[in-house]
């Protein structure tokens, strides 16, 4: 390995940046003194395009991993994470004085910075680069490029405080659907609580519809529950229909038994109709023995 990589290699790993950064302008310094203050001064540097990053503590998700490869010609996986990492690295893409993108990465993928500059912040407190990302996200243009789903990787309450905002009522729609989704992936049992008040408030049906999906995706013990509880009782039938949808696709067939009693119980013709698509959809033998009987 030449001289002038290894003192890369040792540098980033002194400074708790990416374990492999290559082709790369790297200049590292402190945001001791207040995150917002050095980010709006190197975003008014020149020369761009460039990139921004720092590290923070994240919570266990694995939306955290790397991309595909390529080495000598030949696809490969990057890191496979078998136990989710503890630090995210938050990027952001500078062009013409402007923010075009934000990242949110495993601290140990690979990244190729392709001969640009690359900004690393050192001592970044992370409620101020949640607040950071907040200020960003509600600007419509930059909500579609990653900030949220960045906030959501923080391991931090002030995450919890930012996307729960971002999903009350009086936000735009699309950025409370994003922000739904990341309480249910990636907040923990602070998420589910959340979408259980979403759901049992005013929500539009689309939220509602999408909230029953958000909870779908948490893991959550008690987040089957609530599905369970939707699938029976909601006042409104598309929501039902989602839930009794939800309960069929997860995993270990664990919906099933709920699905056959509300083929079997169900007052609505149309939620029993929907009961049996879901179970047909499982292949479960418990499905497959409830269609034999229902057939006898």
């Amino acid at each position: 390995m030449k001289a002038g990589a290894a003192l890369l290699l040792a540098a980033l790993t002194l400074a708790a940046q990416p374990r492999l950064l290559t082709n790369a302008k790297l200049e590292t310094r402190s945001a001791a003194l207040g995150l917002e203050r050095e980010f709006r001064a190197l975003l008014a540097a020149e020369p761009q395009p460039a990139w921004i990053g720092w590290s923070v503590p994240s919570v266990r998700s694995y939306s955290l991993g790397c991309e595909y490869v390529s080495h000598d010609g030949w696809a490969a996986p990057g890191v496979i994470h078998l136990e989710p990492p503890d630090r995210a690295v938050i990027l952001f893409r500078v062009v013409n004085r402007s923010l075009e993108r934000i990242r949110a990465l495993s601290p140990d993928c690979e990244i190729d910075a392709g001969g640009v500059p690359v900004h690393w912040l050192n001592d970044v407190k992370p409620p101020e680069s949640v607040a950071l990302l907040a200020g960003l996200a509600a600007d419509a243009e930059i909500a579609g490029n990653g900030a949220l789903g960045a906030i959501a990787m923080h391991d931090d309450a002030a995450a919890d405080d930012a996307l729960d905002r971002f999903a009350a009522a009086g936000q735009p729609e699309e950025i409370r659907r994003r922000a739904i989704g990341w309480l249910g992936s990636a907040r923990g049992s602070h998420g589910l609580e959340t979408l259980r008040s979403l759901l049992s408030g005013d929500a539009s049906p689309a939220l509602r519809v999408r909230t029953i999906g958000a909870i779908a995706n948490s893991r959550q013990p008690d987040a089957l529950n609530l599905l369970i509880a939707t699938a029976r009782n909601d006042r409104d039938p598309q929501v039902q229909r989602r839930a009794i949808s939800a309960l069929g696709n997860l995993p270990a067939g664990k919906g099933v038994p709920v699905l056959i009693e509300i083929a079997q119980t169900s007052k609505s013709v149309d939620m029993r109709k929907h009961a049996m698509n879901a179970l047909q959809q499982t292949h479960d033998p418990r499905a497959l023995g409830f269609f034999e009987q229902v057939l006898q």
